[in-house]
């Protein structure tokens, strides 16, 4: 099963993560030991997808208080405020940062909070499989509700399963569900530019579970929706806010603009560690603006002109009217999200 493929390992102060950058031609796994090392793993995207970095902070702040047993509550506080720097837009670094710190602080010994902290993020992986399960079902109710259709042609942006998980999936989860249960016709999966989590990841991953898929260039969202190829969109998200309105990858907003013109329902799926409903609007996201050469370049090769620049904006807002429903794992909010979201969303303060 695709479950079984694990993105990120950690044994005896190592922390194993597979390269994303090197996906799907080579498969190769990075060691890392300190908090320096898991944090440009974050930066420069080794790890990616907001779960899997959530995670990749626990570890990572767990081979901090391996390697300084004898620093202060203070000196943990400080390598907590450098690991949130490493990427700004997705809540769960900052979520799962704060949760290790509040953990740290009522354990006396920093050799006991190594073990309780790496115990507690296995324990975050274990649970991010069921609860990402039980968000792949309420999203087939949710479906069978409206369209009742015996298969399903999906369309997804960005990459969402194990490698962005290190479980079953969010938005791909609901793909793996429809797929297991032979409710599976086609997964439409956009390459998701400049960096191709579309087209290297999320093909990938479902290559590796044999469920049907095909490549599209997001430019042809509109052709797939008019002509009736698609039934439903789902991505995943990187931050969600009180009012709805939802970070997720460059490119999403359009698919929701797109879904609401052609009436296609159109979801949102992330664990309650992607809300942020201290925010109000989307507009309190600070949103990532990465290296222009990865628009510039393929790789090493220069492709643009030697005198054009680039403006390479990571993540869009897609406001919240558009968004049919908001899926977590406790349920799905459909409407007024202000009031809504707020019963879909552990308190995990």
């Amino acid at each position: 099963m695709i479950s079984q493929f694990s993105p990120i390992q950690f044994n005896d102060g190592i922390l194993k993560l597979i390269d994303q950058r090197k996906l799907p031609n080579e498969e190769i796994y990075l060691e890392y030991s300190t908090l320096e090392g898991g944090h440009d793993a974050i930066r420069d995207m080794v790890v990616r997808g907001a779960p899997c970095i959530g995670f990749t902070a626990i570890y990572t702040l767990a081979m901090w208080l391996k390697n300084n047993s004898q620093a202060s509550l203070a000196e943990f506080s400080q390598a907590c405020s450098y690991l949130k720097n490493a990427r700004p837009t997705a809540v769960n670094l900052n979520f799962e940062v704060d949760r290790v710190f509040k953990l740290v602080k009522e354990i006396s010994s920093f050799s006991e909070a190594y073990e309780k902290v790496v115990n507690f993020g296995h324990l975050q992986i274990e649970k991010s499989e069921r609860e990402n399960r039980a968000m792949a079902n309420f999203a087939l109710v949710d479906l069978d509700k409206r369209l009742n259709l015996n298969k399903y042609k999906i369309l997804t942006h960005c990459n969402t399963g194990f490698l962005a998980c290190g479980s079953i999936g969010t938005a791909l989860g609901v793909v793996q569900n429809l797929f297991e249960k032979d409710r599976l016709e086609n997964t439409w999966v956009d390459e998701t530019r400049p960096y191709l989590q579309g087209s290297r990841l999320t093909a990938y991953e479902l290559a590796k579970l044999g469920a049907p898929h095909k490549i599209v260039v997001e430019g042809a969202a509109s052709y797939l929706m008019k002509n009736k190829l698609v039934d439903a969109i789902f991505t995943g998200a990187d931050r969600i806010v009180a009012n709805g309105d939802t970070a997720n990858k460059v490119g999403t907003s359009n698919l929701a603009i797109l879904a609401k013109h052609y009436n296609i329902p159109f979801y949102i799926v992330a664990p309650s560690s992607s809300f942020d409903l201290s925010i109000t609007t989307g507009e309190g996201i600070d949103i990532e603006l990465r290296d222009e050469n990865e628009i510039l370049c393929y790789k090493d090769y220069r492709i643009a002109p030697a005198a054009s620049t680039a403006y390479n904006p990571s993540f869009d807002i897609t406001d919240g009217e558009l968004i049919t429903g908001i899926i977590s794992e406790q349920g799905i909010a459909l409407g007024n999200y202000n009031e809504t979201l707020k019963s879909i969303v552990y308190d995990n303060a």
